[in-house]
Parts: structure tokens; C-alpha cells; sequence
């Protein structure tokens, strides 16, 4: 597991939506691979690539007990996400609060007027 995920190996990770089906499941708790693959409807190994990834990008963690590797969702590379998101959404709320601000103090504008045809 990465200690400092980078927002592209989030959104990477993110981007496929198995990988989302299977980090919004670990959201409601630890599940084993073999429990991630049955809704999915892919293979064995197609599940095993996907948590791989997963866990490179540093969204899951992985415990090996015997046969049984259970991943559980790592909060930290989602707060990743959230806070650029944020950032984001502040920048844009602040431009269009100022382009309504300036809508508002600004007199409408008069229509043009069209040159009658001769």
C-alpha cells in the first residue's frame, strides 16, 4: 500500500466502474474477494486484477489469512479525492458568486437594433 496516494492513481483506480461497484461494497465493510466477484459478475481473476489495483492506488488494503485475502477500504486515499474535489468546488462557487455580483450591479443591456432592409 502507498503511503501518500496521488489524485491520478485515485481517479485512475476510480475511473473503471467494477473498481467503483467494488470500493462502494467495502464502504459498508471488509468482504473477501471471492464475496467482491459474486455481484460483479466477472471471474475470479478478473476481481484479483481490480483489487490489485485498487490497492496500488491506495484505496484498499489486503490481509492474507490462510486462502482468504479480505480488503477493506482505506478512508485516506479517498479524502485524496474529496479535497481536490473541494478545492474545485470553492474556486467555482467564488467566480460565480463574483459573476453574479457583476450581473448585478451591471445596467441590462439594450438590444441592438436592426438596420431595416432597403
Amino acid at each position: 500500500m502507498l503511503n501518500h496516494p496521488t489524485i491520478d492513481q485515485v481517479f485512475h483506480a476510480l475511473a473503471e466502474p467494477s473498481r467503483r461497484a467494488i470500493v462502494e461494497r467495502l464502504s459498508l465493510g471488509p468482504a473477501s474477494v471471492s464475496d467482491l466477484a459474486r455481484p460483479l459478475g466477472l471471474t475470479l481473476a478478473a476481481v484479483v486484477q481490480h483489487v490489485q489495483n485498487l490497492e496500488h492506488s491506495g484505496l484498499i488494503r489486503t490481509k492474507k489469512v490462510g486462502r482468504v485475502r479480505t480488503c477493506h477500504i482505506e478512508l485516506d486515499a479517498l479524502r485524496v479525492a474529496d479535497r481536490w474535489i473541494a478545492q474545485r468546488r470553492t474556486l467555482w462557487v467564488h467566480r460565480l458568486d463574483r459573476l453574479g455580483q457583476v450581473l448585478a450591479t451591471e445596467p441590462p443591456a439594450q438590444p441592438l437594433q436592426r438596420k431595416p432592409r432597403s
